[in-house]
C-alpha cells in the first residue's frame, strides 16, 4: 500500500514523533517500490512509474551500485528480501557489468549484454559506495568488489598531485578526456567519506577533504554558485553545454541541489576530520551555510508564478535557466536542513526542513504507485523529459534516514552503527530491527561539538 499524504504539520517538523513515524514509513514506501529492479543476469533495471522495469534503459551501472547500497540499509533495518537484493545487484557488478579484459565497469550495458564505451568516475565512485555498503553487511563477494573498485578508482580516477578526480575514460583507459567536472567529485567525496568510516582508513577522509577544499574556494570566488565543468586544468568553462541546459549529469549553470548537497557533504567532512584545526572547522561550516543559502534563494519558487519548488540550474546571476524540479534536489534538501539545523541551531534550517517535506509530501511522493515522482515541471505537474519513471531508490530513500542519523558519520555505517546499538540492548529483539530505530530528540538550541570551536 502507498504511503498516506500526511494531515498533521508535525510530521514535517524535525525531531517529533510524527516525523520519525512519517520517515519510517516512508522509508518502508521506497524499499517495498524497488523488488522489482533485478535483471536476470544481474544488475539492476531502471524502474518504471509504478514499480516495474523497461528493459529499454539497459543495465547501468550506477543504478546497480545505487540499489545494492539502499538494501544494503535495507537489510540493516530488517526489510524482507533485502539480501537477496543487494546479491542480485553484485551479481550485475562482478558479472556482465564488469569489463574483465580492461578492468573497470562499464557505464551500463544493454539487456543483450552489450556494453557501451567508455569508463566514468561517476560510476566507478558508485562501485566504491555500494561495495562499502554490501561489505557492512557482510554479502558474499563484496569485500573483494570493494578492494578492485578502490584499486581501479585510486589507480585510473584519482590524481593525487591535484587532489581532485578525472572524469572519463575510453573503454581501454588509454585515452582521457579533457572534460573535468565537479559532480564526479561530489560523488568521489561521498564515497570517501563511507571508505574511511566503513574500513577506518583516514586516508580517504584526507583524500575527500583535498576535493572538499577545491570546491569551497571555487564556490568562494563565484558567488557561492560552484562551477560544474571545468577544462583538463581546472579551468572554470562556465558556458559548458549551454546549447544543452537540462543535461541529465552535467548541465549548463549552476545547479542548486548541488550546491545543498555539497553543503552536507562539506559539513560531515568539517565534523569528522581530525585534520582540521578549530579555525578551519568554522570556516567549512560557514562555506556550508553560504552554499545553502545561496541555493534557496537563487532556486526556491523563483520563477514565473511564484510556485512552490527548487529550480534544477540558474545562471550565473542566480536567474532560473531549467525550471524543472527534479526530486533528487529536494532530498538532498530536507538532509542538508537537517543537518546544518543540528550543527548550528539555527531555525531557519528547521523550518526549511519542514518546507522541503511539506513540498515532497504535496508534489513528489507518488501515493497511489508508491515512490517519489523524478521530475516536475515549473508548475508541479509530472513529466519525464530529463528522468523518465522512477529510475532508483537512491536520494529519496537517504532522505528518511539521513535526518536521524549522526552527521558526521557516512549514511550506511551510521545506520549499522545505530542498529547493532539497538541489537545489543536489554530486551531487543527482530521486531526492533523493522524501522523502529530512533536517535532520540535533539534539542532545538544546542549545535553539535563543532559550535564549540566557532
Amino acid at each position: 500500500m502507498a504511503l498516506k499524504h500526511q494531515t498533521d504539520s508535525a510530521a514535517y517538523q524535525l525531531g517529533t514523533d510524527e516525523n520519525r513515524e512519517f520517515l519510517k514509513a516512508a522509508g518502508e514506501d521506497l524499499l517495498a517500490f524497488g523488488h522489482n529492479f533485478p535483471a536476470p543476469q544481474g544488475g539492476s533495471l531502471w524502474l518504471n512509474a509504478d514499480g516495474t522495469t523497461d528493459p529499454a534503459q539497459g543495465i547501468q551501472t550506477w543504478i546497480t551500485c545505487r540499489m545494492a547500497h539502499v538494501y544494503s540499509m535495507g537489510a540493516m533495518l530488517g526489510h524482507p528480501g533485502s539480501e537477496a537484493l543487494v546479491d542480485a545487484a553484485l551479481k550485475g557488478l562482478t558479472g556482465p557489468l564488469h569489463d574483465d579484459v580492461n578492468g573497470g565497469w562499464y557505464p551500463q550495458i544493454a539487456v543483450d549484454g552489450t556494453p557501451d564505451p567508455g569508463k566514468i568516475c561517476y560510476t566507478h565512485a558508485f562501485v566504491m559506495l555500494a561495495a562499502s555498503s554490501a561489505t557492512l553487511i557482510g554479502r558474499p563477494g563484496a569485500k573483494a568488489l570493494l578492494d578492485e573498485a578502490v584499486d581501479t578508482f585510486l589507480r585510473r580516477f584519482w590524481n593525487e598531485d591535484e587532489g581532485l578526480a578525472v572524469d572519463t575514460w575510453n573503454t581501454e583507459f588509454t585515452e582521457l578526456d579533457p572534460y573535468r567536472g565537479v559532480n564526479a567529485n561530489m560523488h568521489t567525496t561521498e564515497a570517501f567519506l563511507a571508505l574511511a568510516d566503513v574500513l577506518k582508513d583516514e586516508t580517504f577522509r584526507e583524500r575527500a577533504g583535498r576535493v572538499v577544499r577545491h570546491v569551497v574556494d571555487w564556490a568562494e570566488h563565484n558567488g557561492w554558485r560552484i562551477p560544474e565543468h571545468f577544462t583538463s586544468d581546472w579551468t572554470p568553462a562556465l558556458e559548458y553545454n549551454a546549447d544543452n541546459k537540462a543535461d541529465q549529469f552535467k548541465p549548463y549553470g549552476a545547479t542548486p541541489g548541488h550546491g545543498i548537497e555539497w553543503a552536507r557533504l562539506i559539513t560531515q567532512y568539517a565534523l569528522s576530520s581530525q585534520a582540521v584545526d578549530a579555525t578551519e572547522k568554522a570556516h567549512l561550516i560557514d562555506a556550508a551555510e553560504h552554499l545553502f543559502d545561496r541555493a534557496v534563494k537563487d532556486g526556491w519558487a523563483t520563477c514565473e508564478g511564484g510556485k512552490p519548488g527548487l529550480a534544477y540550474t540558474t545562471d550565473w546571476n542566480g536567474v532560473p535557466v531549467v525550471t524543472d524540479r527534479m526530486h533528487w534536489t529536494l532530498a538532498e534538501g530536507v538532509n542538508t536542513a537537517a543537518t546544518l539545523f543540528r550543527v548550528t541551531g539555527r531555525d531557519s534550517y528547521d523550518e526549511w526542513y519542514a518546507r522541503f517535506w511539506h513540498y515532497i509530501d504535496d508534489s513528489l511522493i507518488d501515493h497511489e504507485l508508491g515512490s517519489w515522482f523524478h521530475q516536475l515541471d515549473k508548475d508541479n505537474h509530472v513529466i519525464g523529459t530529463v528522468w523518465p519513471g522512477k529510475s532508483d531508490l537512491y536520494h529519496a530513500f537517504q532522505a528518511t534516514l539521513i535526518p536521524r542519523l549522526d552527521p558526521s558519520v557516512s549514511v550506511a555505517p551510521a545506520l549499522k552503527a545505530r542498529m547493532d546499538g539497538i541489537a545489543k540492548a536489554p530486551g531487543a529483539n527482530a521486531t526492533a530491527r523493522q524501522l523502529h530505530f530512533d536517535i532520540g530528540r535533539f534539542p532545538a538550541n544546542v549545535a553539535w561539538a563543532i559550535m564549540s570551536c566557532m
